[in-house]
């Protein structure tokens, strides 16, 4: 079998082949806690991943996973990210993960340090929470993969979809550990259909100097290590991505909510208000 090591704390060893797209770890990153990857294994690969001290959550993107941990065996099959609701597998630290692709998948793989073991759980169908948030230009689908009431140290996992030309993130939001704001890290993974689309994302504080904006073609990886945030479809692709966010926010605290940017919150709940008629 040969070893790869995949970013930060775990390791992986593969018999077949595994190819990762994208990926940050904290070094990269120059953050603490938050350890992504989206990798594409072919028909036939199995690979183990040894957490050591994190937790794992192993998110299907496209394909069939057998997934055995202790002995247990977990399937999880998946069309496509716009077609089929997410799942997600929690594994706790200090494990085994021995994933096998019969046909060839992709998935995402998010990590966090974790000091407490919750038994590992397979999160499908009615367990995985959908809500719709936002109005307008800003309306999208949340998939709540694994957040409070669902039980982990500091990993919380999120799915969005946003149609094509709209915005999600909105009003834009900060959870950097500023204006009274929690500290989390977080990941976004992006994909588009059709999948030569793009989106935009930005993070700021202008009263800091912070102004990054990122073109995000299909599958490609932004970090968030700070400012508030919020990102947009172009009007030709719908958009799909992958948040994986941990920090200081342990257990059921998880749930605590984000900080808003007060100049944009006159919108929330008023999303049809002064609409522009067209043509003048």
């Amino acid at each position: 079998m040969a070893t790869l090591e995949l970013p930060h704390f775990f390791d992986v060893e593969i018999a077949g082949e595994l190819t990762v797209v994208c990926a940050t770890n904290p070094v990269q990153a120059v953050w603490r806690y938050v350890t992504f990857a989206a990798v594409d294994a072919v028909a036939g690969t199995t690979f183990t991943i040894d957490t050591g001290p994190t937790e794992l959550a192993i998110v299907p993107l496209k394909g069939q996973l057998l997934v055995t941990i202790a002995g247990r065996m977990f399937e999880m099959n998946r069309g496509d990210v716009f077609a089929d609701k997410g799942s997600v597998m929690y594994v706790p630290p200090n494990s085994k993960a021995s994933i096998h692709t019969p046909g060839g998948a992709s998935l995402g793989l998010g990590s966090a340090p974790a000091e407490v073991r919750y038994d590992a759980r397979l999160l499908e169908g009615d367990e995985v929470r959908v809500e719709m948030r936002g109005g307008g230009a800003a309306r999208r689908q949340v998939t709540h993969l694994l957040s409070p009431p669902v039980q982990a140290h500091r990993l919380i996992i999120y799915e969005v979809l946003v149609p094509r030309g709209s915005w999600s993130g909105w009003p834009p939001h900060c959870h950097d550990g500023r204006d009274g704001s929690p500290y989390l890290e977080e990941t976004y993974y992006f994909e588009h259909r059709p999948a030569n689309g793009f989106g935009i994302h930005r993070n700021f504080r202008e009263s800091e100097g912070l102004d990054d904006v990122f073109v995000v073609p299909h599958r490609s990886l932004v970090t968030v290590p700070a400012g508030y945030h919020s990102s947009a479809a172009s009007p030709g692709s719908h958009m799909y991505f992958l948040n994986v966010l941990a920090g200081d926010l342990e257990h059921d605290d998880r749930r605590t909510p984000p900080c808003f940017d007060e100049r944009y919150l006159w919108i929330d709940g008023r999303w049809e208000d002064d609409l522009l008629d067209l043509p003048l």
